[in-house]
């Protein structure tokens, strides 16, 4: 999604995010999208491991089922 931006369009991006939110609210803004990321991995992260764990069970009960 991001792979065509390049260098040039990151610094407009950012000047643009700039004039219109002001320097006061950039950090707040970086900060809030930061934990927003850290929330969505963390999410992620435990989706995927509660998924293996499921898969796991389920091939030690099919294993059992054929012993």
């Amino acid at each position: 999604m991001f792979n065509n931006i390049g260098v040039s369009g990151l610094v407009i991006i950012l000047l643009i995010a700039l004039i219109v939110f002001g320097p006061s609210k950039l950090p707040m803004l970086g900060r809030a999208f930061g934990d927003t990321l850290r929330e969505f991995r963390s999410s992620t992260r435990g989706i995927v491991e509660e998924d293996t764990q499921t898969s796991i069970e389920q091939e030690k009960k099919d294993s059992q089922k054929l012993l």
